[in-house]
C-alpha cells in the first residue's frame, strides 16, 4: 500500500492527476452551458441550422476519436481554417492546455446533448402552451418550465460526458500532443507507461480510474431510479 502511494504521489504522476482534475472542472461547466443551450434550441422549430449543428455535435459518437483529433487538427492547427487567425493574435491551440480541455469537451459533448435533447423532446407540450398562454415568452417558457422538467435528464448526460471526457486518448493526443509535464493527461499517462514498461504505474492508474469511473456509474444510476 506504502509502494503504491508512493507512485502516485511521485512527480510524474501529481502533473496528470492536476491536470485531469483540471480539465474535469472546465469540461464539466463548458458541457453545461452547451447542454443547457443545446436544450434551447431543441424547443426551436427545426431548421437547417439546428439539423446541421446537430449532425455535427453528434460526429464524435460514430466517427474513430483519432479520426476526429486529425479533423480539429487541420482546422485548429498553426495554417488550420481558426488556428491560423488566432496564432496571429499569440494564441496556440494545438500542444498546449486549452487543446487537452476542447479535446476533453468535443468527447463528451455528444453525451450530454442527446441526453438533454431527448429529455426536451418528451416534455409535455401542454405545459408550453400553457406558459405561452399565461404570456411567457419561449425563452422564460425554457427556463422556468422545460430546464426544470429535464433537470435530471441534465445531470445524467453530464456524468455520462464526464466519463467519456475522463477516458479520452484520441483526440487529445492530436490536439495535446502528449507532452509529458505539460499536457499529459491521466489516461495518457497510462498509455506512456506500458510503452516505458512500467505496468505497476500503468495498473495504479488504471484502478484510479476505474474507481472514479464505478462512483459516476452509481451516481448515474441514483438520478435515473429517482
Amino acid at each position: 500500500m506504502e509502494h503504491a502511494l508512493h507512485i502516485l504521489s511521485g512527480s510524474g504522476i501529481t502533473g496528470p492527476l492536476l491536470l485531469t482534475a483540471e480539465t474535469s472542472v472546465v469540461t464539466l461547466l463548458l458541457h453545461l452551458a452547451a447542454g443547457v443551450t443545446a436544450g434551447y434550441l431543441f424547443t426551436c422549430k427545426r431548421n437547417p441550422f439546428i439539423s446541421f449543428a446537430d449532425a455535427i455535435i453528434t460526429l464524435p459518437l460514430v466517427f474513430p476519436p483519432i479520426a476526429t483529433g486529425f479533423l480539429l487538427l487541420m482546422l485548429l492547427g498553426r495554417n488550420g481554417l481558426i488556428g491560423a487567425p488566432l496564432l496571429s493574435f499569440g494564441t496556440a491551440i494545438i500542444f498546449s492546455k486549452s487543446g487537452v480541455f476542447i479535446a476533453s469537451f468535443i468527447a463528451g459533448l455528444p453525451l450530454v446533448v442527446k441526453s438533454v435533447q431527448a429529455a426536451v423532446e418528451g416534455v409535455n407540450p401542454s405545459l408550453i402552451e400553457a406558459a405561452w398562454t399565461l404570456g411567457k415568452n419561449r425563452l422564460q417558457t425554457y427556463r422556468f418550465v422545460v430546464l426544470p422538467s429535464i433537470s435530471r435528464a441534465l445531470i445524467a448526460g453530464l456524468i455520462l460526458s464526464l466519463g467519456r471526457s475522463l477516458g479520452e486518448v484520441g483526440i487529445t493526443l492530436m490536439l495535446g500532443g502528449n507532452i509529458i509535464g505539460k499536457t499529459e493527461t491521466v489516461s495518457l499517462a497510462v498509455y506512456n507507461a506500458v510503452f516505458e514498461g512500467n505496468f505497476e504505474k500503468a495498473a495504479l492508474l488504471s484502478v484510479l480510474l476505474g474507481a472514479v469511473s464505478i462512483a459516476l456509474f452509481y451516481a448515474l444510476r441514483k438520478f435515473s431510479r429517482n
